[in-house]
């Protein structure tokens, strides 16, 4: 997303920030046995999901012969339940605890996922099966990862906030390096279809990391007048929509996730048909984007607290949007090409992770808590429908103007985000808010408070 410059240095708005807000407790995050619960299982879930991810595509094409066109419904169901479901699903997790459904969704996927080996063994497994369990298993998903995301503030002190999500979001990013080749190995071992009984085994520690947790969720208020389907989405929007820090900041990360949808589709065309790039050298070069995600979420924090929050921020940005125009620079598949490629990628990857964590963050602390589900959901459901947005414009450029000029207009598209830094209050906050009313801006820079 983006960020505006300040005006007083870096060192100056660091001891500022560090002032205001109370110091961290002491042993970090990891010391609250109930979010370490949540992280274990989460950790174990993510790798679990990453392997279903590399393998579903190969179970249709491998084991049931899938046409070109069934692959590619099968790859867009996967965006469906955010588009249809999501917005719905905060309502429901702002009028109920939070965990309970956690755990049924994780439950749930078992039993989905699991569908898979066992249809596989007995015969009657098909593509119509695949889409199925795909769009279900996606409609659970998102239901749980808009309650994880409304359920940590409620299980973590204010002052680990930020390190809860860093660490998290270095879980998500450390299944990105380690569950595609896990999944590899694993079905070279035991087929594709049956490489997802281990995805199915991974949700059961998830639900189970939930059911350890002791600290009680309160109920939400069992008020008699409570709010209509649409006075409760009309509210949840108004949470996003009315608040201008959230609303510049859905804006700017929709932008990102068109320009990301892009390139990194129109990348692997180019890399394969262009460059000649191998399949394990197109790999290294795309892995290094979650390699990057992963060093950014665990320094986010750090970097945070030693620059402060807008250059944090900046740095981020620049990073996201600038890293991916090294790969315009690559004619071969050479190891010069492939060392830029995973440089473009590392350097994207690196500003995701560090952007995700203080902008998660920041969405969590000025959201009230009773909205929090309903929030995370329009975000979710506006940021998922951009991906799929870029990657149709991008093979839309690819058939007409050819692979080149398709991933340079991409990778220019990429860094539009970066106009935000002109005008965003979001590079003008002083310091991390410590509530939804507890905002500060720098006030040599004009500019709405939020």
């Amino acid at each position: 997303m983006a960020s505006d410059q300040i005006a007083q240095p870096a060192a100056t708005a660091a001891s500022a920030q560090a002032a205001a807000q109370p110091a961290p407790k002491s042993g970090g995050v990891l010391t609250n046995r109930d979010f370490a619960k949540l992280f274990a299982g989460e950790t174990i879930s993510q790798i679990g999901s990453q392997i279903t991810q590399f393998t579903v595509p190969l179970v249709a094409i491998i084991t049931l012969n899938a046409s070109a066109f069934q692959v590619g419904v099968l790859n867009a169901l996967k965006f469906v339940p955010v588009l249809v479901i999501a917005i719905f699903a905060g309502v429901w997790l702002d009028q109920h605890r939070r965990r309970p459904i956690m755990i049924g969704c994780a439950l749930g996927n078992a039993l989905l996922i699991g569908l898979v080996p066992i249809s596989s063994v007995a015969g009657f497994l098909s593509i119509g099966l695949l889409y199925v369990v795909i769009t279900l298993a996606g409609s659970l998903t998102v239901i749980f990862d808009v309650g994880a995301l409304s359920y940590v503030p409620f299980l973590v002190d204010r002052e680990h906030l930020t390190e809860s999500n860093s660490k998290l979001q270095a879980s998500i990013s450390f299944a990105g390096i380690a569950g595609p080749g896990f999944a590899g190995v694993i079905v070279g071992l035991l087929t594709a279809p049956l490489a997802l009984s281990v995805d199915a085994v991974s949700y059961l520690f998830s639900a189970g990391g939930l059911l350890a947790i002791t600290k009680r969720e309160p109920a939400p208020d069992p008020s008699a007048d409570r709010p209509s389907i649409r006075q409760s989405l009309a509210e949840g929007f108004r949470a996003v929509y009315g608040i201008k820090l959230l609303r510049i900041l859905l804006g700017q990360s929709a932008t990102l996730n068109v320009g990301f949808g892009m390139v990194s589709t129109i990348f692997t065309l180019y890399a394969v048909r262009v460059l000649a790039f191998s399949p394990d050298k197109l790999g290294l070069a795309i892995g290094s984007l979650a390699a990057g995600a992963l060093c950014g979420s665990l320094l986010a924090g750090r970097v945070e607290r030693l620059i402060g929050l807008p250059m944090t921020l900046t740095l981020a940005i620049i990073g996201v949007c600038a890293s991916p125009l090294l790969l315009l620079i690559p004619r071969n598949a050479g190891v010069a090409s492939i060392a830029l490629c995973m440089a473009g990628w590392y350097g994207h990857g690196f500003g995701i992770g560090m952007w995700n964590v203080n902008t998660i963050t920041l969405r969590q602390v000025l959201t009230p808590m009773k909205v929090l589900g309903r929030m995370n959901a329009t975000y979710r459901m506006v940021l998922f429908g951009a991906l799929p947005a870029g990657a149709l414009l991008a093979g839309l450029l690819g058939n007409t103007v050819g692979y080149w000029h398709a991933i340079l207009i991409s990778t220019i598209a990429l860094t539009t985000p970066m106009l935000w830094l002109a005008f965003s209050p979001v590079f003008r906050l002083k310091e991390m808010p410590l509530g939804p009313n507890e905002t500060h801006f720098d006030d040599s820079k004009d500019g709405s408070h939020a």
